[in-house]
C-alpha cells in the first residue's frame, strides 16, 4: 500500500472511531435518566409502597398518575419526596402552605422533589437530579394533601 493510501485509510478509520464515540460522549454528558411511574386513587393510596433508583442513574424522571374520578379540590394528590426523618415536619408545613402551592411549604430546603398537586384522570411529571440523594440515606415519598401523609407514602431506595 503506497504512503498516500496508508493515510488516507489512517484517516477514514480515525473520522469512523470518532463518529462512533461522539453518541457515548453525549450520552455520558447527559448521563443516565431513571424513569419511574406511581399511582394515586381515590381510595388514598399509592399503587406502590416503594420505588427503586439504580445508583448509576444521573436523574429521576417520576410520573404521577391520579388513577381516580375525584376533583383537586377533594381528592388531590402530589408526590413529595424528603428524608425520612423530615417527612412528618414537610406534611404539617404543606398543610399551613395550602392548595394554591399544591401543598408544600414554599422553598422547603427538606423538599428533594415535589409534583404540583393532580386530581382524577390527570398526570404530571417531573425531573430530579440524584445528586440530591446519597446511597445508603433513607427517603419517604408521601401525599401532602391534607389527612393523605398517614396512608399515602414510601420509600425511595437510592443505590
Amino acid at each position: 500500500m503506497s504512503p498516500t493510501r496508508k493515510i488516507l485509510a489512517t484517516a477514514v478509520l480515525l473520522g469512523a472511531a470518532q463518529a462512533m464515540a461522539l453518541p457515548m460522549a453525549a450520552e455520558a454528558a447527559e448521563g443516565k435518566v431513571c424513569k419511574l411511574e406511581i399511582s394515586g386513587n381515590d381510595l388514598i393510596q399509592y399503587d406502590k409502597k416503594e420505588l427503586k433508583v439504580a445508583g448509576d442513574c444521573t436523574e429521576v424522571e417520576l410520573t404521577l398518575k391520579h388513577v381516580g374520578k375525584l376533583p383537586v379540590a377533594s381528592m388531590g394528590h402530589n408526590w413529595v419526596l424528603t428524608r425520612t426523618a423530615d417527612v412528618t415536619a414537610v406534611a404539617n408545613d404543606g398543610l399551613a402552605a395550602g392548595q394554591k402551592n399544591d401543598y408544600v411549604k414554599p422553598g422547603d430546603e427538606r423538599v428533594i422533589a415535589h409534583t404540583k398537586l393532580i386530581g382524577g384522570g390527570e398526570s404530571t411529571t417531573i425531573k430530579f437530579s440524584t445528586s440530591l440523594l446519597k446511597k445508603g440515606e433513607s427517603y419517604t415519598y408521601v401525599c401532602t394533601f391534607p389527612g393523605h401523609s398517614a396512608l399515602m407514602r414510601g420509600q425511595l431506595i437510592f443505590g
